[in-house]
């Protein structure tokens, strides 16, 4: 399967099987392809984090007293957004703590290339590596390690533009993509799908339901930062920086993923 194949059925709306898409968090996948999950049967669909930070502080802010309610609340909102959706992934659920998948990148490719061979992948959609959240490059990093000769494509998500405002729904500079214009059964769908996120509502607020893109990921030095100046998630106050995930890829490099 070539990658830009896939991202020529995905234009022209035709159904394109054997993809893996993997997102860090329950909502991501709505916003990288919810107009667009129908396309795709026999989706393989990974979450590789249960979207509830351990420090409590989005689970107390939406109202819950424990980690594990928080996560059952977001399990629940995903059910109803794929049921909006109307598809029936082959759904893998790693369970790994949110804000925690880059601490073991080089177990979470082993995990995620098991899954590819098992699976019969031929294609895989993931996070861009954009210094947006430190789950999403972890993903990325993951499946780049993980995927073998499979074509890697990637969504547009969110970073932070120069000013040190969120950007969403575009990505940094690199390889040419695709901007997919969904259709008004489809966005409508997707915003519906968005609804359902109860507990990430102010988040989503952020991110428009009109136009998908999605683009053949580039050959990334994880190395690097990924743009320059500070990353979107070092403007949240968390223990994690970009410096200390760079060292979290390298040690993971050296483990031979």
């Amino acid at each position: 399967m070539q990658g830009r194949a896939v991202l020529d059925a995905l234009v022209a709306r035709r159904r394109v099987p054997g993809i893996a898409l993997v997102v860090a968090h329950p909502d991501d996948e709505t916003i990288a392809a919810g107009g667009s999950l129908h396309l795709l049967p026999d989706l393989l669909l990974v979450h590789v984090t249960d979207g509830a930070p351990r420090d409590m502080a989005d689970a107390g802010a939406a109202g819950f007293t424990s980690a594990a309610a928080y996560a059952a609340a977001r399990r629940t909102e995903l059910s109803a957004a794929l049921r909006i959706a109307g598809v029936t992934p082959r759904s893998v659920a790693l369970g790994i703590a949110d804000q925690d998948a880059s601490l073991d990148m080089a177990g979470l490719a082993r995990r995620l290339a098991q899954l590819f061979d098992a699976h019969g992948i031929g294609a895989v959609i993931t996070h861009a590596y954009e210094g947006g959240h430190p789950d999403h490059d972890a993903t990325a990093w993951a499946v780049h390690a993980a995927a073998g000769s499979r074509p890697v494509l990637e969504f547009a998500g969110y970073h932070a533009a120069p000013d040190g405002a969120l950007r969403t729904g575009c990505f940094l500079p690199g390889p040419d993509g695709i901007a997919v214009a969904l259709s008004t059964a489809e966005r409508s769908r997707k915003q519906a799908m968005f609804d359902c996120f109860v507990t990430q509502a102010a988040m989503l607020q952020s991110f428009g339901a009109d136009t998908e893109r999605f683009r053949p990921a580039p050959r990334y030095d994880f190395d690097a930062p990924p743009l320059p100046g500070q990353l979107n998630y070092e403007h949240w106050g968390w223990d994690m920086t970009g410096g200390r995930w760079r060292a979290l890829a390298r040690g993971a490099m050296r483990c031979g993923h």
